[in-house]
């Protein structure tokens, strides 16, 4: 499985998802979509232009953007 987190610093919601993530041991890469804008754009072109963190990427597919339920972000 390939996941990717694309996340902004002090999000509190994506410390959530990355807590989230690792407690389960699962493996993830970590982009900073706010101060990396390849990165910024990678996620507009995912999520279909959506600016909300922490934005779920499994197996190169849109998962969620937001964290919690509801999801927040």
């Amino acid at each position: 499985m390939s996941l990717i987190i694309y996340t902004k610093p002090g999000c509190p919601y994506c410390d959530k998802a990355r807590d989230h993530y690792t407690e389960h041991g699962i493996d993830f890469i970590e982009y900073n979509a706010q101060d990396d804008p390849v990165r910024k754009r990678e996620m507009l072109e995912i999520s279909g232009g959506d600016l909300v963190v922490p934005c779920i990427v499994e197996n190169g597919e849109h998962i969620q953007s937001g964290w919690g339920d509801p999801l927040r972000g």
